[in-house]
């Protein structure tokens, strides 16, 4: 796996459960996005201070059928998808919720 990564929700977002679908509307683009439930339980995960390996193997190779190596292939692939949007911001360290309650 790679270097560890943190994910945050963003707060520039609008999200709501819609079915068995999460709606979020970036603030940025007003791109709208439908999360599936997978995307959907690391979307609610994403506190800023647990580590994106530890999010997968916690919330999703614990509830779904799926090997570990290809679950955080495919949350690294989701993350990056969501933070080019300004949904989830990433980094290298712990995101302190003071900081990214201004972004």
């Amino acid at each position: 796996m790679s270097d560890t990564r943190y994910v945050a929700r963003s707060t520039q977002v609008a999200a709501r459960m819609i079915g068995d679908e999460m709606m979020i509307m970036s603030g940025r683009d007003s791109m709208l996005f439908a999360l599936n439930e997978m995307a959907a339980i690391l979307w609610g995960a994403a506190d800023g201070v647990t580590p994106l390996d530890e999010i997968v193997a916690r919330t999703i190779c614990a509830n779904f059928e799926v090997d570990p190596d290809v679950a955080f292939r495919d949350a690294e692939e989701l993350v990056d998808q969501l933070a080019g949007h300004g949904i989830l911001l990433v980094s290298n360290a712990p995101i302190n919720a003071d900081v990214h309650a201004n972004s």
